[in-house]
């Protein structure tokens, strides 16, 4: 399903925003940034030589075009490398009537282009900055990508990449909530503020039901309740979350079944039989059916193709 902005009220309306962030965190930042009202440039190095593309010099372009033309949907976009006069010139223009710079380079990297926060501040002291980062403190000259931050917080469980960039993502809401406190601090103090968004600090705050114990196996949403799994069926599978007690009742009258004494609560959803005699009635039913028995009687299903 396409991005659907949610916000109408567009807090950030008049907001100047410049992104020198590349790949996925910054423009999904930008994105929504943009949604909420801000004024977006972005800045994004020449590209290769005798390569004509129209996503300049940001790697997403060449990984994903259709992404990259989504992510930066009215965004202004220039080519500017800022290693040569011109392009400093350029930059320091933008900067003197921008509200917040959004940068994703090592703290190296952008000490060596002018732009570490120290004389930042001092040039322009209304500026905010978020700097995205890898991690914090004395590992943020490491390398890494969504995959290693997912897996240093335990969420890479198999030989399977995930479905998704949830660090990259995760990150991303960050960097524009973030982009928020500045400037409601801003109008506040009259100066701008230092906010670091480190995508390890993302994947781990979306590691913490697995760390409370919720998605392990033995958890309540990690397969030990009958009612939230996902299950074979007839031709498919079904992603069935019944975990309310009356969704659970709902789900085992329709299943058929009895349990003893204990209802429909957390022990009886958790013992085998129960998983058995739902999974053996899963399986009798096509996706269709299941869709229809859904609607019928108000229980959280979606069927999904094999």
């Amino acid at each position: 399903m396409p991005f659907q902005s949610p916000f109408r009220l567009r807090p950030l309306r008049g907001v100047r925003i410049l992104s020198l962030a590349l790949n996925l965190p910054g423009p999904a930042a930008l994105m929504r940034l943009h949604a909420m009202g801000a004024r977006c440039i972005k800045l994004e190095p020449p590209g290769p030589p005798g390569k004509v593309s129209d996503s300049l010099g940001d790697p997403m372009g060449w990984y994903r075009p259709a992404a990259y033309a989504q992510l930066h949907e009215g965004v202004k976009r220039l080519s500017v490398d800022l290693k040569t006069p011109a392009g400093q010139q350029l930059l320091h223009r933008l900067l003197a009537r921008t509200d917040v710079l959004i940068t994703s380079f090592r703290p190296s990297a952008l000490r060596k282009l002018g732009l570490g926060w120290a004389r930042l501040h001092r040039q322009y002291p209304a500026l905010s900055q978020v700097a995205i980062v890898g991690s914090r403190g004395e590992r943020a000259e490491e390398p890494g990508h969504d995959l290693t931050y997912l897996a240093e917080n335990g969420l890479i469980t198999g030989l399977e990449l995930p479905p998704t960039l949830y660090a990259d993502m995760g990150g991303s809401l960050m960097a524009s909530e973030a982009v928020l406190q500045a400037t409601l601090a801003q109008r506040e103090s009259g100066r701008g503020a230092y906010l670091e968004v480190a995508l390890s600090d993302a994947a781990g705050y979306l590691a913490l039901p697995r760390e409370w114990g919720l998605t392990l196996p033995e958890g309540m949403v990690g397969g030990a309740h009958a009612g939230y799994r996902v299950y074979p069926c007839r031709d498919g599978r079904v992603a069935v979350a019944a975990l309310e007690p009356h969704f659970a009742e709902a789900l085992c009258a329709i299943a058929g079944v009895t349990e003893n004494g204990n209802g429909n609560g957390p022990h009886a959803m958790t013992s085998p039989a129960t998983h058995q005699r739902i999974a053996a009635f899963l399986l009798t039913k096509t996706r269709k059916a299941l869709d229809r028995l859904a609607r019928e009687h108000d229980i959280p299903l979606h069927p999904m193709p094999m």
